[in-house]
């Protein structure tokens, strides 16, 4: 058994999957355990927090947007 360096991050199967496609253009997953956890490289920390925002905010409902 070898020991990873990484930041483990829990989440929904929905948002890992959004994960998943994130690390096809950018690798930042170190180990994926299960369908909720996954360990992310430290100095990527950052990286994966604001591009999972940026991803989460396009599929974001606003009722204000839909007000005419």
């Amino acid at each position: 058994m070898r020991a990873i360096k990484g930041v483990l991050l829990t989440c929904d199967s929905a948002v890992k999957q959004i994960l998943v496609t994130l690390n096809e253009k950018e690798a930042f997953i170190v180990e994926d355990l299960d369908e909720t956890h996954v360990i992310i490289a430290p100095d990527k920390v950052e990286r994966v927090r604001t591009a999972l925002a940026q991803e989460l905010e396009k599929n974001a409902f606003s009722l204000e947007a839909n007000v005419a």
